[in-house]
């Protein structure tokens, strides 16, 4: 079992930038998106310093290619993981964000939140991407290396953290990580008592313009 995951956030896409809706629309990096991703795979290849390393990502091109400028630097070859994708956001995906504001049904403050109907069609609910991302997180727990790097998405990468303290998925639509584009959160398992640790959440420390 993996003793050390990374879950990186990838950094700015183009889609930031132009004020689209991201989803599965496959936007790449922008060139800061470029550098801090160069950022992250230096900071990943020194705190796993040769130690076996697994890295698996969402196939999406922003996340694909944040992953492999971080196999250069520890030495290993990306494994794609469509699970590890963000959530879909149907015919909204590629749009204005001001067009999905303008037709998007807000979550609930209460009720079942995970399989709101948020009105566009094609958008998975987010129990959709919940299956996906604790499918994926019970894949990444059970790798042979002694260390994982996971480069996927905002909201998936909340869904993976979920999973990872052992959240049931049927709470997990209330909870909300915080996390931020280019961040680093460390999963750590205690070897002495067998916890699922969060060893630091969303490090962006490495990031600069």
């Amino acid at each position: 079992m993996a003793v050390s995951i990374y879950v990186v956030t990838h950094p700015q896409a183009t889609h930031h930038v132009d004020g689209l809706v991201g989803g599965w629309f496959d936007s790449d990096l922008t060139e800061l998106g470029r550098r801090h991703a160069e950022a992250i795979a230096a900071v990943l290849s020194q705190e796993i310093a040769g130690e076996s390393v697994d890295l698996v990502c969402s196939d999406l091109r922003r996340a694909s290619r944040t992953a492999r400028i971080i196999a250069v630097r520890v030495g290993t070859e990306p494994r794609p993981d469509a699970d590890l994708r963000e959530k879909s956001y149907g015919e909204a995906e590629g749009r204005p964000q001001s067009w999905l504001r303008e037709r998007q049904i807000p979550l609930p403050p209460v009720g079942d939140r995970l399989r709101h109907d948020e009105g566009v069609a094609g958008a998975e609910t987010r129990w959709q991407l919940a299956e996906r991302a604790y499918a994926a997180m019970h894949r990444i727990e059970t790798s042979s290396a002694a260390n994982t790097i996971v480069v996927t998405h905002g909201g998936a990468a909340t869904l993976l953290l979920a999973a990872w303290i052992g959240m049931p998925i049927e709470a997990s639509g209330q909870v909300q990580f915080g996390l931020t584009s280019g961040g680093i959160t460390k999963l750590h398992l205690d070897a002495r008592n067998h916890s699922h640790v969060i060893a630091y959440l969303n490090r962006t420390t490495h990031l600069t313009a």
